[in-house]
């Protein structure tokens, strides 16, 4: 694959490049924020949709015992992890099921944890529900690491009120793959204090170590029983927009009341293209995926080393998955406010800004380098010249 291959995005509806005066108020910032990517989606994937809209019929579809394999026997590859098909339920996304699952497994009131500083729609999904939100920060060491700070989250768990952790695995925008340690350790104070598990697994397939990742419900058959987990082949293969996601649930009374909520709100069937994107990707977008591994690593690595030598300033930490770098700008000396307006107005750069993560995301950018190498290298020249200027005011 020619991941270097600049790809226009513009004039296409793209959230990401034609949005960028209404997010950032200039038209020239360098998009670098929204979590999908600049490069076309695997080949096998785009065959399998040119099939499919050849065939000129795009009724209603549901999700077929090929596409329920697909799923299944990549997860045991992949992950090794073996999954039973009927534990699969569709929902047309990772974030709407996740509002779903809040409202049919807590009551107004309960409270649900997060690790923060952690993707945003965690906070509504829990918030406009009418639920409690309880932080458990994730512990910051000098070099850049994050931990689990296991003895706040036990002591949250302790009250009562807990019913159920939204756990970001791997962890946007902090970019740790927690180890089989870590996840065995919350796995136990989950059993001790019957708190239900929703793991969000939408950049499992991103990791730069292969099989690094653990799905939680792997990890014991408490933890299946307890766990719900989500899945979608959208961050792995670039197919966002086709909206379809896949919920895995082995506890049957949980799978049960999970098919009943989307029965009451109406969920839609899987779409035509959805389904035959999905399909093709798992049965055959391994060695494409393996192939943007390396690229996007190697983007990371220009940036960690660009920053080293010429921008001291920073602190980057090469992520154990995703293709989204957590930067620390905290040594410029800025607010978030003042580091937005710098980063947009002098360098031109349109990235996510890490307050929108968290109070603990003050001072932290998140940058997409889901892009050619090309970007990347305008991105540090732009960064690097306005901060060049910056330090001579």
């Amino acid at each position: 694959m020619n991941f270097d291959l600049a790809i226009d995005r513009t004039c296409t509806n793209c959230q990401k490049w034609d949005n960028v005066p209404t997010v950032f108020g200039v038209p020239d910032a360098l998009p670098m924020w929204v979590a999908d990517m600049d490069f076309a989606a695997p080949p096998a994937v785009v065959e399998a949709l040119h099939k499919r809209v050849e065939h000129g019929v795009f009724g209603y579809t549901f999700p077929s015992d090929a596409y329920r394999e697909a799923i299944s026997n990549w997860m045991k590859k992949r992950h090794s992890w073996s999954i039973q098909q009927e534990w699969i339920q569709f929902c047309p996304g990772v974030v709407p099921a996740l509002s779903l699952i809040v409202d049919a497994f807590t009551e107004p009131g309960d409270q649900v944890v997060i690790q923060t500083p952690v993707y945003p729609p965690f906070y509504s999904v829990v918030q406009d529900h009418g639920r409690e939100l309880v932080h458990n920060p994730l512990l910051l060491s000098e070099e850049g690491d994050y931990t689990m700070d296991f003895e706040d989250l036990e002591k949250s768990f302790s009250t009562g009120h807990v019913k159920m952790i939204i756990l970001c695995s791997p962890h946007n925008p902090v970019g740790r793959v927690w180890s089989r340690a870590e996840l065995d350790r919350l796995a136990s104070l989950c059993q001790q204090y019957d708190v239900l598990v929703v793991s969000d697994e939408i950049h499992a397939d991103l990791v730069f170590e292969p099989g690094a990742h653990t799905p939680f419900a792997a990890l014991s058959e408490d933890a299946a029983e307890r766990s719900i987990i989500c899945t979608a082949p959208s961050k792995t293969f670039n197919i966002a927009g086709l909206n379809t996601a896949n919920i895995i649930i082995p506890n049957a009374q949980l799978r049960s009341k999970f098919r009943k909520i989307l029965n009451r709100y109406a969920i839609g069937s899987i779409t035509p293209m959805g389904a035959a994107a999905t399909e093709a990707a798992y049965r055959e977008g391994e060695p494409w995926l393996d192939e943007l591994l390396v690229y996007i690593r190697g983007n990371m690595e220009l940036v960690a080393q660009y920053a080293q030598e010429h921008l001291p300033e920073l602190k980057v930490v090469i992520p154990e998955a995703t293709y989204l770098l957590w930067i620390d700008f905290r040594g410029m000396g800025m607010s978030h406010e003042e580091l937005n307006r710098f980063l947009v107005q002098e360098a031109k750069l349109g990235l996510n800004s890490g307050a929108a993560f968290g109070k603990e995301g003050e001072g932290f950018m998140r940058m997409n380098l889901a892009c050619t190498r090309a970007t990347v290298q305008e991105a540090l020249s732009r960064l690097s010249k306005a901060v060049g200027e910056w330090r001579k005011a």
